[in-house]
């Protein structure tokens, strides 16, 4: 990670994005860099994000028929070696542990890249009629991955994650869960999160280790770089012919299961971050939001005898239909320097009240989004400002929708297609031959890799490969990324 300094200002996101990004980062205590290398800790408001976006995303799981478990942490040697596919796919980012207390340990354990290969053993034992199936577990857990390059949220040794594991009698018991999972993602993201995604399957190198078929979520963030938000991946029988997961069938005959695996991780809130963004600061849409609503009163006068009972009054209101508030009722500071720094933390609206405003029953609302001033009377201004938040949401998904489309283009010719992404960046449409040796040579050349082959792809579009010129039949959509 970037060397330990202290941050006092941000850089404007115009002039250097990533510096930006690192800047605000630890100016709003979202996250800091531990002493071990390539490490953070997750603050406090950081990790409010993450768990709204557990308890979210956890209802979605759940109300899916799926439960949740937990797996250990520590993963025998010979259960990674059994898969050697997946094990050459990780063996670069996995740790090891080799000593327990003062004894060298007879078998490494490796700390958990993925949990496919401890999750097959127990499976194995669990799964062993048709009965049994399907078999839909979830688990919230961290992981390790000895990633050489990193960067808070996006790219860190250890990360928080949810992982999906599931188990059925067919494949296409298989794909409709796989195919599912990617559509709750979609409607996730887009819906709480406030980003617009595109949606399709990875190309064979662009898959994850061992899976039959891997697809993915991608979103734009404001720089012109992709995201991959998440994965879906259809594992087919490869695990479990691996780690003998049968189970008889109806004709009393044993059959290798068919399984998926899905997942999500703290990667989401580096999205929020870059995709919402501005020179401001943080910009969260109100479902995620740490707060989502900050009161201030103004210190004029005998204020804590006249405004602060209001501001209180006004915050017991809004807790009471579930709105998240923050009262920033601390005499060390001034309006004016809270005004900007509950700006750059990203709170969706901010409330002013002042001796005027008690006098008029009313508040200031100031939008963090577009910066507009609304006058909100204090009668029944909870329904008001559910709506004003309501609209929050609304307007940042619309933004970064324009914002996506106003940065995917379809090239025709190589020449067109290096122009920009070099120039402009953003999704790329482009037909492809299918050709592993082309799409190496498209990534080694302007370092975009194919993001995704939209699922809604119309079957019957031909074209040109963008690099060999040969017959296409793929329209996929190329990017540079993080």
């Amino acid at each position: 990670m970037e060397e330990e300094r202290l941050v006092t200002q941000v850089t404007p996101k115009s002039e250097d994005f990533s510096r930006w990004y690192l800047d605000l980062i630890r100016r709003t205590e979202l996250a800091d860099y531990a002493p071990m290398k390539g490490m953070m800790v997750i603050r406090p408001y950081g990790y409010a994000i993450w768990e709204n976006i557990q308890r979210l995303l956890d209802e979605r799981i759940k109300a899916s028929g799926h439960v949740n478990a937990y797996f250990p942490l520590f993963i025998p040697e010979g259960f990674l070696r059994k898969e050697m596919e997946h094990l050459q796919g990780f063996a670069p980012e996995v740790a090891w542990v080799t000593q327990g207390g003062a004894d060298e340990l007879e078998e490494r354990l490796a700390v958990r890249p993925t949990s496919e290969a401890i999750i097959g053993f127990m499976y194995s034992k669990w799964v062993k009629s048709w009965r049994d199936l399907p078999v839909l577990i979830n688990q919230w857990a961290n992981v390790v991955r000895w990633e050489k390059v990193t960067r808070p949220f996006l790219r860190t040794t250890e990360f928080l994650w949810q992982e999906g594991h599931t188990v059925h009698e067919t494949y296409d018991e298989a794909q409709a869960e796989t195919l599912r999972i990617l559509d709750m993602y979609r409607q996730f993201v887009e819906t709480e999160l406030a980003i617009p995604v595109l949606y399709g399957r990875k190309t064979e190198q662009e898959k994850f280790a061992g899976a039959l078929a891997t697809y993915a979520i991608e979103a734009l963030m404001s720089d012109g770089k992709a995201l991959q938000m998440g994965t879906s991946h259809n594992l087919g029988q490869h695990f479990a012919r691996v780690f003998n997961i049968r189970f008889e069938d109806h004709n009393q005959s044993l059959q290798y299961a068919w399984q998926t695996s899905w997942g999500v991780s703290t990667r989401l809130i580096g999205a929020l971050v870059m995709a919402h963004g501005d020179d401001s600061g943080l910009v969260f849409p109100p479902a995620v939001a740490p707060f989502q609503v900050v009161i201030i009163p103004i210190s004029i006068g005998n204020w804590k005898e006249n405004t602060l009972p209001r501001a209180v009054e006004l915050r017991s209101r809004l807790e009471r239909v579930g709105i998240r508030v923050f009262l920033d009722d601390r005499s060390e500071y001034t309006p004016g320097w809270k005004f900007s720094e509950w700006e750059m933390r990203g709170v969706p609206l901010r409330l002013e009240i002042g001796p005027r405003d008690v006098k008029n029953n009313q508040a200031v609302a100031v939008r963090r989004d577009n910066k507009e001033k609304l006058i909100v009377s204090l009668d029944g201004v909870e329904a008001k400002i559910k709506g004003i938040l309501d609209g929050i949401q609304a307007s940042l998904f619309d933004k970064a929708l324009a914002f996506q489309k106003e940065n995917t283009c379809q090239v025709s010719s190589y020449q067109e297609f290096k122009s920009v992404i070099e120039n402009k960046r953003g999704f790329v449409q482009a037909f492809w031959c299918g050709s592993e040796e082309c799409e190496a040579r498209i990534k080694e050349e302007t370092m975009a890799t194919i993001r995704v082959i939209p699922l809604e792809e119309e079957k019957n579009q031909k074209g040109k490969c963008i690099f060999c010129q040969k017959e296409a039949g793929t329209l996929a959509v190329f990017a540079r990324s993080y």
